[in-house]
């Protein structure tokens, strides 16, 4: 299809979007991170609550900014939005979650237990398995629990980036599956516990997000190649979940006449592409074309405009687009974007020989990219390269296309190392057991917290290589990463406990916290909402005891120099966020511009950082 195969009138204009045309109950928005599922959803639960209906948004993302979009302070409980009659939002805090979900267990055995015990009982709660399931117990409720619910004609959920939604809806057949197969081991006393009685729960969880005439699943994704195709991905998994009913949103197509000058006309060609190419799957749903927008998708007003652009592909930049002549910012402003390059940053990490180099941020700002972009320009400099991702909707391969000299590359496969924990406990600890102590190791191995015990240990192993050559770690989107780092701590703590002070041990997170052996590089873009984003993770990173080492503002359009009335406003609106960050929150900086053609294959990404 051609984005130019229809205009958008104003009659257009005022036709609900497919996405949203007798809406059901619940929706879901979700899709590969950076896609603009939040203010989607916002957008959606504001023309539905404009509409007449009773709406509740909630969040799942444990990297929620619902809040930040609407501009008030949105918490774990129900928060009516005032400037919308019949709209309130909830945040999903997986802090909260986990304080409410470890006080209902522990606060009854507390007084009763030896403190040794209940300490012991406290630290099983401690890890990122326990956020996952008491923040789950939150998502089924608001499934389940007509009671508090009813209040509400449909109840629209922002989910988690793809791979933390894909689990969580997993979740509801895996426990279920958990449950009627037997209690586990006692070693997973701590999450596991309670979750018997919530059997019938999960099971009425499964039934409504199977039902389509209750649930529609909404996915999200830009006109680009690697979002596309996690959508097509995410259909299938989802439809194999029973989750048949799904729409597509292609969000940010830039509009015909917007396409006046080389960049724009190049990235207009490569959206094009990106459509053609989608796979067959998507061409078959429901879909609708949301315009790329001239200003941020923060406070009401800007989220008012988006949704009545909806109806079709357009060639017509929306009226809200058509802007004055863009500001073009300050002299210092404009030598800030100029004057930090990805080849400086390289310069200073190379300068070092060895250790590990961890890539995190937001979901959608391009960690994947510039960690293959800087371990090609190590390897370039002739230094032995790691290249590794943690992330479980990262495409290495498909980035790099191609082989380097100097340049591992490989993925902390979940899958792969839960057989191989598996085989290795077995090994090990089943050495000495009989058959039936055998069942119950098995059992206890098919819970989902072997997975993140799993991954930490993947981890772990390899952080150990920085000690000889580069490790360049591509992660998972934010909430992700930190449920990671919290496995993290919780070894750390284990083994402070167990070993005292009387033996000498380096942890992995005692490794994250020198800045000799781990330099953390914080990716984000030049919009209010990633660059708030990437704040939140530097505080959490430093309550830690990890300081960012320094902060890549990827994909800028004010780097670009565009000539672009549209892509003009928008460099425009960058340059506060590019001052932010280069004069209060990051030590070093480095901004990468947009480019006219994704940075795909070796001599692509090493031309990255020779800029």
């Amino acid at each position: 299809m051609s984005l130019g195969s229809a205009t958008l009138s104003d009659t257009d204009a005022r036709v609900a979007p497919a996405f949203l045309t007798d809406a059901p109950r619940f929706l879901f928005f979700t899709g590969k991170g950076g896609v603009g599922k939040t203010s989607i959803a916002c957008a959606s639960a504001i023309r539905l609550a404009v509409s007449g209906a009773s709406v509740l948004l909630v969040s799942t993302d444990p990297a929620s900014n619902v809040g930040q979009v609407f501009g008030v302070s949105i918490g774990n409980t129900v928060t009516p939005i005032a400037a919308v009659p019949g709209l309130a939002a909830l945040e999903i805090d997986p802090e909260q979650a986990v304080e409410q979900y470890r006080e209902r267990i522990v606060g009854p055995v507390r007084g009763l237990l030896p403190a040794a015990e209940v300490a012991s009982i406290e630290e099983q709660l401690s890890g990122a398995c326990t956020t996952e399931i008491a923040s789950f117990n939150e998502f089924t409720d608001l499934l389940t629990d007509a009671a508090w619910t009813a209040a509400y004609d449909h109840i629209v959920f922002d989910t988690a980036p793809t791979g933390h939604t894909i689990r969580l809806l997993q979740l509801p057949g895996d426990w279920t599956e958990f449950l009627t197969a037997g209690k586990g081991d006692p070693s997973c006393l701590g999450p596991l516990s309670g979750l018997e009685k919530q059997r019938a729960v999960y099971a009425q969880a499964v039934a409504a997000l199977g039902d389509p005439e209750r649930t529609r699943l909404v996915l999200v994704a830009r006109a680009q190649q690697s979002t596309l195709a996690e959508a097509a991905r995410t259909h299938a998994e989802l439809a194999a979940m029973g989750m048949a009913r799904q729409y597509l949103v292609v969000n940010g197509v830039l509009p015909g006449e917007a396409a006046d000058d080389p960049l724009a006309a190049a990235i207009r060609r490569r959206e094009q592409r990106a459509l053609d190419a989608r796979d067959p799957t998507l061409v078959d749903l429901p879909t609708d074309y949301l315009p790329l927008m001239a200003t941020n998708m923060v406070g009401l007003p800007a989220l008012r405009a988006l949704l009545p652009h909806a109806a079709a592909p357009t060639t017509d930049l929306p009226a809200s687009g058509r802007a004055a002549p863009a500001h073009r910012g300050s002299s210092s402003e404009a030598g800030q974007v100029g004057e930090r390059s990805l080849a400086a940053l390289v310069d200073q990490i190379a300068a070092d020989g060895h250790g590990l180099v961890m890539l995190m941020g937001k979901g959608g700002v391009g960690k994947t990219t510039l960690a293959a972009a800087v371990a090609v320009a190590l390897a370039d400099r002739g230094f032995a390269v790691h290249l590794t991702t943690t992330d479980p909707a990262a495409h290495l391969s498909d980035t790099l296309s191609g082989e380097l000299a100097n340049l591992e590359v490989s993925r902390i496969d979940p899958a792969v190392e839960v057989e191989r924990y598996t085989e290795h406990v077995l090994a090990t600890k089943g050495a000495q057991l009989d058959e039936q102590g055998l069942d119950m190791l098995r059992e206890d191995l098919r819970s989902p917290c072997t997975e993140e015990i799993a991954v930490f240990q993947a981890f772990s192993r390899v952080t150990r290589e920085a000690k000889n050559k580069f490790v360049v770690l591509d992660t998972a989107p934010t909430g992700h990463t930190l449920l990671l780092l919290d496995a993290t701590g919780s070894y750390h703590r284990e083994v402070s406990r167990q070993m005292g002070s009387t033996m000498h041990f380096v942890t992995p997170m005692m490794k994250l916290q020198d800045p000799a052996q781990t330099k953390v590089l914080l990716v984000t873009l030049a919009e209010t909402t990633p660059v708030l984003e990437a704040a939140g993770l530097q505080d959490d990173l430093r309550r830690a005891g990890i300081e960012p080492w320094a902060w890549i503002v990827n994909n800028s359009i004010a780097a670009a120099a565009p000539t672009s009335a549209l892509l003009q406003r928008r460099a425009a609106n960058e340059l506060p966020e590019i001052d932010e960050v280069c004069s209060r929150l990051a030590e070093r900086t480095a901004i990468v511009p947009l480019l006219p053609e994704e940075p795909i294959g070796i001599p692509a990404l090493a031309a990255l950082s020779r800029a």
